[in-house]
């Protein structure tokens, strides 16, 4: 590692990656980002980049402008938010850190800034591998008295200003990661959530565009925080001009304090920049969590197709019925069998037991090892729900432990699905979760877990007192890490009432997340797109439902229900017992299907296609090119007879490919292609014309390549 001093620090440090260039400018003796966008050539003088950025001095303005440094400062006279808000009973407030020295290593610079006069350092990690950077701010109480941090942000980045289209996420149970669309303008816009977990509606990530970027073409920007709880996004506009983008761990009042000595580093930010469209900032995205060591699990074998219990049985559980549907799914194909809710002490409903994993006896007379065993005599896994972060009033750990609950008295708690949360921040509950979980996973042959947090942490005060969401956060990562540690086999869902604890923090400690509790493949759509701009298909929870939705209502064929399963990690989850002959036969044809194409699935590039709002296309298409599938759905019935050609970008476009309709069974129509050879070069530029087909339809096209063009 080169370590510049004080006296030797570089002017400018550039960081590239695959198609991005990243330039620190620290001449104002702040770290600043000069720039960060499309690559820009190796041997560019960086110097030319800051004559290009000159100013001159405005009218009401001052005649230093502030720059805006990775974390601003108000003692700098930055006007707009500060990246750090602490202070000593209301002193030391105006921080003003300067840069110190500078530590380079291929790919990575850290950046320490000091103010000794208000006992500050602040140390910024960048590194850029691939298409993402990877970035965290840590703060170090240099001074002798305690420190309280009301906020801290990630490195600050600039925006372009010709990026005025911010892309957010928005929802709710049962409609998460849904797409909004907002007109940058002068002053804020902000996204905070105080509800303990990612959550259904705010989820911690948002993307920036010229308007005219598409989903193939264009300029994108994009953030991502790698946090599992409270959060603030702020996308700031200035009078000037200047635009920049926060993310940040949201504190709640005095909830981090830090003594001499100690210090906080935020929660890592994932940035990334594409000329290639929305598509394309994906694809870098995606690429950067294959990349990650903790993904590695994920490589060394095929993503098992799930069964799950919950919509077949709810709290019903019979050990007759559930092993006839164990026997059920393996003769469709199913390779992991999880039962749901509804196993342990006294849980026939939502209103008790939770917090007592025990096997509940009077349901289960030989515990759980005759459905394990039967289980895997059909050459299936078996895999369990917990949800060890809430006890409800009705159960025997509450009984014992009141004081291990987050409540802020004397407010009267509030109950969510009648249950409350434990207190992960308390050694001593993080210490019975991990043994009760641990003397679970050492007496039964589980190899995975589907981990559930059922509620928000509305009322987040530990037993002192104190604000306990952040330590909650942090507890439930240690004891998730503990498990890994111990268990390392064992796979684990990260699932929060569907989609509220998806991140890349917690991804980093588990292997699945269940994208939403409504599996009705429409809503899917929706849900998975969104989904699908910062995580890839092999994490992606997604199942094929009942026929009638249990939470819409709707009622949905199951061609279009394997469809939509198809391109995530597969998994059933409905009341098998209620399928005709036919829907068994297809449902299992569907299931092959994903066998044989899922290495493709979870290893290929995401493409998704600008289709008009009554359908739904996207494409995977393999690193190397050679083989793709394309899926094609319609949604509702279309304004025109005809829907657009569908272009297909990413493609070897000298290479000719055989094209064949793979899915949905016996649907005979003479214009879906069948064995058609075509150029890769006239799908992306002329596409192919879907036929019509009715609402609630969907195709699935595979393509291979056969030769280069000309040859066969």
């Amino acid at each position: 590692m080169i370590d510049h001093s004080a006296s030797a620090i570089p002017s400018y440090v550039r960081l590239d990656g695959e198609g991005v260039t990243l330039v620190v400018a620290t001449g104002s003796g702040v770290p600043a980002v000069l720039y960060w966008g499309a690559a820009l050539a190796v041997d560019l003088d960086p110097g030319q980049l800051a004559a290009l950025a000159v100013r001159g001095e405005a009218p009401a303005s001052p005649a230093d402008v502030a720059p805006l440094a990775l974390t601003p400062q108000m003692g700098q006279g930055w006007p707009g938010r500060p990246g750090l808000a602490a202070h000593r009973g209301g002193r030391d407030w105006a921080a003003l850190a300067l840069l110190t020295s500078v530590a380079l290593t291929p790919g990575r610079a850290v950046f320490t800034s000091v103010d000794p006069a208000h006992g500050i350092t602040l140390v910024h990690d960048l590194a850029l591998a691939g298409a993402v950077l990877t970035a965290t701010t840590a703060l170090i109480n240099s001074g002798a008295a305690l420190l309280t941090v009301d906020s801290l942000a990630a490195p600050v980045l600039p925006l372009p200003g010709f990026a005025t289209r911010i892309i957010g996420f928005e929802g709710r149970w049962a409609m998460e990661f849904q797409t909004t669309a907002h007109t940058r303008t002068m002053g804020s816009w902000v996204r905070e959530n105080r509800r303990g977990r990612t959550s259904h509606d705010a989820f911690p990530g948002l993307i920036a565009t010229p308007p005219e970027t598409t989903e193939s073409q264009g300029l994108a920007w994009g953030w991502h925080l790698g946090w599992s709880g409270n959060h603030r996004l702020v996308v700031e506009t200035l009078n000037d001009g200047r635009a920049s983008v926060a993310l940040e761990a949201l504190y709640l009042p005095g909830e981090i304090r830090l003594a001499a000595g100690e210090g906080l580093r935020t929660p890592p930010l994932y940035a990334s920049v594409s000329a290639a469209g929305l598509t394309g900032l994906s694809q870098g995205f995606h690429r950067h969590l294959r990349a990650r060591d903790e993904h590695t699990r994920l490589r060394a074998r095929p993503r098992p197709v799930h069964y799950n219990s919950w919509e077949a049985v709810y709290f019903d559980h019979d050990p007759v019925v559930l092993s006839d549907l164990a026997s059920r799914a393996a003769a469709l194909g199913v390779e992991r069998f999880v039962l749901d809710d509804g196993w342990f002490q006294r849980r026939r409903s939502d209103r008790a037991g939770l917090g007592d994993w025990t096997v509940d006896r009077r349901i289960y007379p030989q515990g759980l090892a005759p459905l394990i065993e039967h289980v895997r005599s059909r050459g299936m896994e078996f895999g369990l729900w917990i949800e060890p972060e809430m006890v409800n009033p009705d159960s025997d750990l509450y009984r014992a432990h009141p004081d291990w609950v987050l409540t802020t008295p004397p407010a009267p708690a509030r109950l969510f699905r009648h249950q409350l949360a434990l207190d992960f921040g308390r050694g001593d509950v993080r210490d019975h979760m991990f043994a009760t979980i641990a003397a679970l996973l050492t007496e039964h042959p589980i190899a995975y877990l589907k981990w559930d947090m059922n509620r928000d942490l509305s009322q987040p005060g530990g037993g002192d007192g104190r604000a306990g969401a952040d330590a909650h956060v942090r507890g439930v990562y240690d004891v998730l890490a503990r498990l890994r540690a111990a268990f390392p086999a064992v796979e684990i869902e990260s699932c929060a009432s569907g989609g509220g604890r998806a991140d890349y923090g917690v991804l980093a400690l588990t292997d699945r997340i269940w994208t939403s509790d409504s599996n009705d493949a429409i809503d899917r759509l929706a849900i998975q797109g969104g989904f699908s701009h910062f995580f890839p298909a092999e994490v992606m929870g997604s199942h094929v439902g009942p026929a009638r939705c249990h939470i819409t209502g709707r009622q949905l064929s199951m061609g279009l229900r394997v469809a939509t399963a198809f391109f995530g990690h597969m998994g059933v989850e409905a009341d098998l017992r209620e399928l005709s002959a036919q829907e068994a036969a297809d449902l299992a044809a569907g299931i092959a299907l994903h066998k044989a194409h899922r290495q493709l699935l979870h290893s290929g590039d995401l493409v998704r296609i600008d289709t008009p709002a009554d359908s739904n296309a996207f494409a995977v298409i393999a690193a190397d090119k050679g083989e793709a599938l394309l899926s094609y759905t319609v949604i509702t019935e279309p304004r025109a007879i005809f829907a657009p050609a569908l272009r297909l970008t990413g493609l070897d476009p000298a290479a000719d490919y055989e094209i064949a309709t793979v899915w949905p069974p016996r649907l005979a129509l003479p214009e879906l292609p069948q064995q058609l050879a075509v150029r890769g070069d006239v799908l992306d530029k002329a596409g192919w014309q879907p036929p019509r087909l009715h609402a609630g339809t969907a195709v699935i096209l595979y393509l291979r390549r056969i030769g280069q063009s000309g040859r066969s």
